[in-house]
């Protein structure tokens, strides 16, 4: 078996209303200027995920995704890694991986470089599941379980609280026992966002009662002095999180160190953390409580394998960013990932958290509070009628 195309296509479709990086009231690297500069953008836009289509020469087709490099991926796929690919056995994933790497080494190592050997190695993966028809999670270890439970990851912050506390109600009316919560404010808002952080919290636990576990994502909008300080109040509120994520910038290790030292309440990182070499980094420092890769991020399955070991050799959890099925077989197969993160389905126009929902059928939907994967070989997914690849 031979593999005889790769075709790498962005595939966009329309979200209506602002993007979650336009949004006002939405903690983002950039709240860290003193003004914004960015105009709130409002009404029809296009959003979209590079896709990876592998072909062999016996007729298999395997799929995989990019996680958020778009074009730059799609171009270091056509013009860097294709050529690698062709006419090699797609079962070599080992020496594929090392060669892809190795290739793009120069302009490489983190980034866009690896988020296109990402998609392309989910690919890979896809195909070996198909040849040998079995669901994926067979090949990384068997189940672990025959469910896995999952956090609704929505609850992004509003002016509007009433609305955010029927939603975070609704997640527990359909059995969810776990979800995140984004928080608003940082640094320069000052005591007034300090208290609104806190009021959102309180809005939300109300709503969801003491038993529903509860995360926080600051998507990298704190400073090392306020994560210790927020967290504190909020610890001092009573309010028992689940975990903080990401409270400061990927590259400031220490940052993380010193503010994972400094609070009981866990802090998790690593969804802007590429490859074993980066995540060797945050475990042995001790900087994160919870490794947070995302697959089709920190260099696809093959190298995602090697995080969860050396997280299990320090006896840390992984709880990926995102969902989807590329992370959902490592975790089924994996014992220290006690929960997965869950997008519910849209009810409008996608985001660019749930844009896969447009894109690929076979992704499971959440029942309860957990969801199950089907013994489809590979992946499991397939291309929606009319969305197609050039």
């Amino acid at each position: 078996m031979k593999i005889v195309n790769v075709r790498a296509s962005l595939v966009t479709v329309e979200s209506q209303g602002s993007p979650l990086f336009f949004q006002p009231w939405r903690l983002t690297p950039s709240s860290v200027f003193y003004e914004e500069r960015h105009r709130n953008q409002t009404g029809s836009q296009k959003i979209g995920e590079v896709v990876v289509e592998i072909t062999t020469d016996d007729g298999l087709t395997g799929l995989g995704s990019v996680g958020a490099a778009r074009g730059n991926a799609l171009h270091i796929i056509k013009e860097h890694l294709t050529p690698i690919l062709l006419g090699e056995s797609p079962f070599d994933v080992e020496l594929l991986w090392e060669r892809m790497y190795r290739h793009t080494i120069k302009f490489g190592r983190k980034g866009a470089a690896v988020e296109a050997i990402s998609g392309v190695d989910i690919a890979l993966w896809d195909l070996m599941g198909k040849a040998t028809g079995q669901p994926l999670y067979n090949l990384l270890g068997g189940r672990t379980r025959e469910a896995i439970r999952v956090y609704a990851s929505k609850l992004y912050p509003t002016e509007d609280l009433d609305h955010l506390a029927q939603e975070a109600s609704c997640y527990v009316r359909e059995g969810f026992t776990a979800m995140k919560l984004r928080l608003g404010h940082g640094p320069r808002s000052g005591r007034s966002g300090m208290r609104h952080n806190l009021e959102l919290l309180r809005i939300v636990r109300d709503a969801i009662g003491p038993d529903v576990d509860l995360a926080v994502d600051v998507h990298m909008g704190w400073d090392v002095p306020y994560s210790i300080r927020m967290i504190r109040q909020i610890e001092d509120a009573g309010h028992d999180l689940a975990w903080v994520e990401e409270p400061v910038m990927p590259d400031d290790v220490d940052g993380y160190a010193t503010i994972a030292a400094a609070v009981d309440t866990p802090i998790a990182g690593g969804e802007h953390e590429f490859t074993r070499y980066g995540f060797k980094q945050l475990i042995e420092r001790r900087a994160v409580d919870i490794v947070q890769l995302d697959v089709n991020r920190a260099g696809g399955i093959t190298e995602s394998l090697k995080i969860w070991a050396l997280a299990a050799a320090y006896n840390l959890d992984v709880i990926p960013h995102a969902g989807q099925l590329h992370n959902y077989h490592i975790i089924m197969a994996k014992m220290n990932s006690p929960i997965a993160e869950y997008f519910p389905p849209p009810v409008h126009a996608a985001d660019s958290n749930d844009i896969f929902w447009n894109i690929f059928d076979g992704e499971p939907k959440a029942e309860n509070g957990y969801i199950r994967l089907s013994s489809a070989p590979g992946l499991g997914l397939t291309l929606k009628p009319g969305v197609t690849l050039e």
